[in-house]
């Protein structure tokens, strides 16, 4: 399915980062949409394409909150379904702000802007 939300640089490194099986496209899986399949393996990706290290403590405490429950809802699905699960994000703050909440994830700094 095209991918949702109308964010041009997020679709473009959801195709180009890890690339996607699927250029343009999100993979559905059991009704929730992810933003990439990894060619070549079955691992399902989540890109988070924000400017984390700018927010302030107060807004970094609320996203990484929000992510970490929608990102909990992904990795169960494609676990459940047969696939690896990654999350690309484009900054170590960030990285180290999921993972210091949940260290189970398995997160990839991009390099997207």
């Amino acid at each position: 399915m095209p991918h949702k939300g109308g964010n041009k640089a997020h679709n473009t490194c959801a195709d180009w980062y890890p690339p996607n099986r699927w250029p343009g496209n999100d993979a559905e899986v059991a009704g929730k949409s992810f933003d990439a399949l990894q060619v070549g393996v079955r691992v399902l990706w989540e890109i988070k394409v924000e400017y984390f290290d700018g927010y302030t403590d107060f807004l970094k405490n609320i996203t990484v909150k929000r992510e970490i429950k929608e990102l909990r809802e992904f990795r169960e699905i494609a676990e459940a379904c047969g696939y690896a699960f990654r999350v690309g994000v484009i900054s170590e703050a960030h990285k180290a702000a999921l993972l210091k909440v949940d260290r189970d994830f398995d997160i990839i700094v991009t390099g997207c802007k």
